[in-house]
């Protein structure tokens, strides 16, 4: 589908918004699990509606065969001199990360995920869901911003009761497992025609040089040096 253009500000998504951007040269949405989820789109200098397209604005596009539509922000764009602008997003749960939640402990993972709303310091738009029923204790000592609580940090909700996060515009569904297994296995000759390993020592190191330095600079080091 042609990606639709959406003003700063929007939460619903029932119209043409600020215009379709039937000029986009490629449009592709990332998306890994439990992990980054964002659009990188090229679109040309002259295209319909370039004028309009600004960062914080709101790119409205599906990310995938049998997936809903999905809201991303505009966060940077490129301007290369062969007038092919390039446009990165990161999809609406990332504000997640700009409404802190306060300290609270809770004992099962559905009761951790309503505790990031309850707690939370400012209003959330987003609901919590789940279907795991892993009873554990989980605990956040400090404010925190509600994404880095849901995982990526020690003690978050997904190292203390696992899964897998769906995100769909403004829910938030943390899976026992998300997909199915289809029976589908991987064979080479039959549906791998080709592997590739690579290797790379660029960033190992096989020492540490410790030091301490004061205000004078005076320095001073362990005897082994390294």
């Amino acid at each position: 589908m042609i990606p639709i253009l959406f003003s700063a500000d929007t939460t619903s998504f029932n119209n043409n918004g600020l215009g379709a951007l039937a000029d986009c040269t490629s449009c592709k949405v990332t998306e890994k699990r439990n992990g980054e989820y964002l659009l990188t789109m090229q679109y040309p200098l002259d295209g319909i509606h370039f004028k309009d397209i600004q960062k914080s604005c709101i790119i409205w596009v599906k990310p995938s065969d049998g997936a809903n539509n999905q809201a991303f922000r505009i966060y940077k764009t490129k301007k290369p001199i062969n007038g092919i602008v390039t446009i990165e997003a990161e999809h609406i749960s990332y504000q997640l990360s700009m409404i802190p939640t306060m300290p609270f402990t809770a004992e099962s993972a559905s009761a951790a995920l309503q505790g990031l709303k309850t707690n939370a310091a400012e209003p959330c738009p987003f609901f919590f869901y789940t279907d795991k029923q892993t009873i554990a204790t989980y605990t956040q000592e400090q404010p925190a911003s509600i994404r880095s609580r849901l995982g990526g940090v020690s003690g978050s909700i997904l190292d203390v009761y696992g899964g897998e996060y769906e995100f769909n515009g403004w829910k938030v569904k943390l899976h026992t497992r998300r997909g199915s297994d289809r029976g589908v296995e991987v064979r080479y000759g039959k549906n791998l025609t080709a592997l590739e390993q690579e290797e790379n020592i660029s960033s190992v190191y096989t020492g540490v040089y410790p030091f301490w330095a004061d205000a004078e600079g005076n320095l001073v080091t362990l005897p082994e040096e390294i």
